[in-house]
């Protein structure tokens, strides 16, 4: 569907946003536009990471906003993410994405029909602007849920299923990173051939602030389930330290009892009158023997 969310006639410049287009609507706008292909063949791509792209006149951005309506399991980029490709040049600006993007209607309702935008550079900019902000309130989101997993990491006892949502946790924050990344290379090259404005500092803080959330968020749930994992061993020690001293108790007293359970004819102990007293006496001097021995290497 094409629509055109600015036109010369209020504006200096055309805005035409192309929601899920085919690729019939796609050939017909390059050759109205005067569009390369190459640029085309990646604007139909749904998985294109981000990248910045100047042929002639044109400059090409791929960028990936935040997907709202993601899956809970969702961890990878495609599954985080939505593109929206952007062709501009000093006369137009192209929007291209599959899915709504009610922020672009938000942009123009902000920034253009009250006439604030006076050129389609500084226009990629506030979308750029506005795709990093998307990622600014899942990374707290996601903040407040590792919070949860430390929590009932020290305080609760852990489970797996605490383990599997750290993993998807740290799956998600570094999707993102590596989005944020890639989108800052975008930013650099803006600034190369745009030169510095206030909207692109603070564009450039904004990606700073964002990518330093997810690089925390990666960080930290490394660092939870690397715990995790060392407090799963430290459990399965203390179960092999457990049968390590049944087996010393016991080892020795079956050593003694299988001696006398043999059942030799001649065995002088067997028919002494205090021959079984005796080897009960042992054992239980043999258990405590070795009972004093752990005691002191402080291992009960």
């Amino acid at each position: 569907m094409q629509k055109e969310l600015a036109t010369p006639i209020d504006h200096p410049f055309t805005w035409l946003d192309l929601n899920d287009p085919s690729p019939e609507e796609l050939d017909q706008v390059a050759q109205k536009y005067d569009l390369y292909y190459t640029v085309i063949k990646d604007c139909l791509e749904p998985d294109h990471l981000p990248k910045f792209e100047s042929i002639g006149p044109v400059s090409f951005i791929i960028t990936r906003i935040y997907n709202p309506d993601k899956e809970t399991d969702a961890d990878t980029i495609q599954e985080l993410s939505n593109k929206i490709a952007i062709f501009y040049s000093n006369d137009f600006i192209i929007t291209v994405h599959r899915s709504a993007q009610p922020v672009l209607d938000e942009i123009k309702k902000r920034f253009v029909t009250p006439g604030h935008c006076q050129s389609t550079a500084e226009l990629s900019i506030r979308i750029v602007r506005w795709v990093l902000n998307s990622y600014i309130d899942p990374g707290l989101a996601l903040a407040n849920e590792l919070d949860g997993h430390e929590s009932a990491l020290f305080l609760g006892k852990p489970t797996k299923q605490v383990l599997q949502q750290l993993y998807y946790l740290k799956r998600k924050a570094s999707s993102a990173k590596r989005i944020l990344t890639l989108t800052e290379d975008i930013l650099h090259c803006l600034q190369r051939s745009e030169g510095a404005s206030p909207v692109l500092q603070d564009t450039l803080d904004l990606h700073v602030k964002a990518r330093t959330i997810y690089e925390q968020l990666e960080e930290a749930a490394t660092h939870l389930l690397n715990i995790y994992l060392s407090m799963a061993s430290q459990r399965t020690n203390e179960v092999m330290r457990v049968l390590t001293v049944f087996s010393a108790f016991f080892l020795p007293l079956t050593f003694i009892v299988g001696i006398y359970g043999m059942n030799f004819e001649h065995m002088p102990e067997l028919g002494w009158r205090y021959g079984y007293p005796a080897v009960l006496v042992s054992m239980g001097v043999v258990a405590l023997g070795i009972y004093g021995w752990f005691k002191r290497k402080g291992w009960l």
